[in-house]
């Protein structure tokens, strides 16, 4: 644990981290929540077995490490026993996950704004008010905005994922991104070309399927497919984790936020972006490779 940043909140301790025996061609999904986490874990567990009717069963074969609300000991002792090629989960930024010469980082982003407005329906979705002094469901002061604004990087505020937290994924998964085994992906550019994504995801693992079964692949993932199916691909679906599981999968689409902030606070959350990233790195972070909204 030395060699890593500590992060403890609420749901989160990286310490747990320490309990795992990391293997060579482990697959690690770091992101923050909200930005694509079970989309991608579901292209690596479809290309890890090569079959669009895999049970991908996430919550149990991909594990989110870090959550303290499952027992640490009996989730080592699952990812130990297993003999197959294993994806592990994580909401920790990079510079708190263990980090290994030939595991694979697979680091998701997504426009905050976009991710913002998406947990803020998360959170309505989970049966229990863990976080709902930051999520008010009657808001008329709109507090949720100004701590998204104001919340810090670090401790209880991590899990509630303020902009600095995502700042601070964002900067960690970049610093490390001249590594060949860190990727960074963004959700806008999955929304656009999903086949894509996939051949590059294939490249990553060093896995490969024949055309025709990439194909099956990919349309198993869409996200039409995904929502319809909700109880297959929502994390631990079936077992009342969420109030829907249908819900976990709203809408798949950007510009949630489109139209939903006063101008006050777009210039307030102008301002802390660009206090913090150059133009270009803000225009990934938002847009993907495009640079651009649309």
């Amino acid at each position: 644990m030395s060699s890593r940043k500590l992060y403890l909140g609420p749901l989160t301790d990286n310490r747990r981290w320490d309990m795992v025996r990391i293997r060579p061609d482990d697959v690690f999904v770091v992101t923050p929540p909200k930005r694509g986490t079970t989309w991608m874990q579901t292209i690596v567990a479809l290309l890890f077995y090569g079959d669009p009717e895999i049970e991908t069963e996430l919550s149990v074969k991909m594990p989110w490490v870090d959550i303290r609300i499952r027992e640490m000991e009996e989730v080592a002792a699952r990812l130990e026993a297993m003999t197959h090629r294993r994806s592990m989960k994580s909401h920790t930024p990079m510079d708190g996950v263990p980090l290994d010469a030939q595991a694979q980082y697979l680091c998701v982003f997504r426009h905050p704004l976009d991710a913002h407005f998406s947990y803020r329906r998360h959170v309505r979705n989970i049966p229990m008010a863990w976080f709902d002094h930051w999520y008010p469901e009657d808001d008329p002061d709109r507090i949720t905005f100004r701590r998204f604004l104001d919340g810090g990087a670090e401790g209880f505020d991590m899990d509630v994922m303020p902009l600095a937290h995502i700042l601070r994924h964002y900067k960690a998964a970049r610093a490390l991104a001249d590594r060949p085994n860190v990727t960074l992906f963004h959700y806008a550019d999955m929304v656009r070309d999903l086949a894509g994504t996939f051949a590059k995801v294939a490249e990553c693992l060093d896995t490969s399927h024949p055309p025709q079964v990439m194909t099956q692949l990919v349309e198993a993932a869409r996200f039409d497919n995904m929502q319809q199916k909700a109880g297959r691909f929502a994390p631990s679906g079936g077992k009342g984790f969420f109030k829907s599981d249908k819900a976990f999968f709203h809408s798949g689409t950007n510009g949630k936020w489109h139209g939903k902030l006063t101008e006050k606070e777009l210039v307030a959350y102008d301002a802390m972006m660009d206090a913090h990233l150059p133009p270009e790195e803000r225009a990934w972070l938002e847009y993907g490779e495009t640079g651009q909204g649309g």
